[in-house]
This record gives C-alpha cells, sequence and structure tokens, in this order.
C-alpha cells in the first residue's frame, strides 16, 4: 500500500470513528477493486432507486479524475498523436486516465425489454452475464441487503468468476450469504445507510485511484 493510500485509509476510519467496525471489510473491498483494476479487470455496479445514483455516482469517480489529475499515460498519447497529429495532441491532453466501469441500471431499453419478455428480477444477471469476465468485481448496492435482482447479480457474478461486493445495512441481509465480501454500513435507517454508502464508496475509489495513478 503506497503512504498516499494509507492517509485516506487513516482519514475514513481516524477521523471517521463510527465506521471503525467495518474497516476489515472495507479494506478487503478495497483491496480486491485495486487488484481487478490493476489486472485488467472492470467494474460493473448495480442497485434499485437511491442505490442505482450511487452506482451511477461510482462510475463517474472511476472513469475519470476523482482526487488525483490521471493524465493519459504516454502511449495512448503518443498513439493519438500519431494518427491525428495537432489534434490527437489535443485530444490526449484533454483526456484522463480511466478505471473501467459500468453502471448496468443505466440502460432502459434492456432493462425494459427484459421485464417485458422475461422476469425483471434477473435483468441485473443478464447483464452481468454479459459483460463480466473472470478477475471482474461486481458491486451491488442495497440498504437492507435484501433486493432479489441486486443478490442475483452477484450471484452470477461469482458463476462467471467474478468477485462479488455487497454494500448493505447493518445486517447486510441476504446479500451476505453470496457475497465474497460483504460491507455493512452501521445503521438500520435507509437514509443513515446510504449516507455511510457515500462514504464508503469515495474511499473505495481513492483507494484504488491512489493505488494505480502516480499523479
Amino acid at each position: 500500500m503506497k503512504e498516499r493510500t494509507a492517509g485516506i485509509v487513516e482519514e475514513l476510519f481516524v477521523r471517521g470513528g463510527e465506521l471503525e467496525c467495518l474497516r476489515e471489510d472495507a479494506l478487503r473491498a478495497a483491496e480486491i477493486l485495486a487488484e481487478s483494476f490493476s489486472r485488467g479487470g472492470k467494474l460493473l455496479v448495480c442497485g434499485n432507486g437511491g442505490s442505482w445514483a450511487d452506482g451511477e455516482h461510482i462510475v463517474g469517480e472511476l472513469m475519470k479524475g476523482f482526487l488525483l489529475r490521471r493524465p493519459l499515460p504516454d502511449a495512448d498519447r503518443a498513439a493519438l498523436t500519431r494518427l491525428w497529429g495537432s489534434e490527437g495532441e489535443e485530444i490526449a491532453g484533454e483526456l484522463q486516465g480511466a478505471l473501467p466501469a459500468i453502471s448496468l441500471g443505466s440502460c432502459g431499453a434492456l432493462l425494459t425489454a427484459f421485464a417485458n419478455d422475461a422476469d425483471g428480477r434477473f435483468a441485473f444477471a443478464q447483464q452481468v452475464m454479459g459483460y463480466a469476465a473472470p478477475g471482474d468485481v461486481v458491486i451491488g448496492i442495497s440498504t437492507s441487503g435484501n433486493a432479489d435482482n441486486v443478490r442475483f447479480a452477484l450471484m452470477a457474478a461469482r458463476s462467471r468468476g467474478a468477485a462479488a461486493i455487497a454494500l448493505t445495512g447493518r445486517t447486510g441481509g441476504r446479500l451476505a450469504e453470496v457475497a465474497d465480501c460483504c460491507v455493512r454500513a452501521p445503521d438500520d435507517r435507509t437514509f443513515r445507510v446510504q449516507e455511510h454508502h457515500v462514504r464508503i464508496y469515495h474511499f473505495l475509489c481513492a483507494y484504488a485511484e491512489s493505488e494505480l495513478f502516480d499523479e
């Protein structure tokens, strides 16, 4: 772990003492995610309602710079310049290094078609079967821990050789039974769990970014 990353860990667990109870699981989730990215893996995220919005938020933090600048790697910059000259150089100067992440709730056409033609509870799992590869990560977010469509997605993830991480409330619910790692926010009230989830996934994003990028 980089010294900078260790500082991110201490900021969450020292200044935010109420989250000390989930240190071990949050660190494990962060390590799983960073290791996947380091090996060329990607992240898939799913949830319902506010948890779906949290998934979109996670993707936004990972696909561009979050706390770091993330300039494009030299090889990518050189390729753009070689192919497109000064315009390619301009493009390279504006783009940022990305950690590949996809929100499974974003494709309305697929979700509504699947719900109409099959059983909507399995729509996320269908996407996992199409997108996930061994070494990828699927994060399922559910404040109760009992959302069936999210649970089925995590089950599909493990069948594909992808790691399954759950973000839940205090009990973990049924997601805890199928996840490789379950990070349980220390509350049972939906709005409080969601508030904790923001801090937790910001930590996951910051940890991965710090480990994968130099600047």
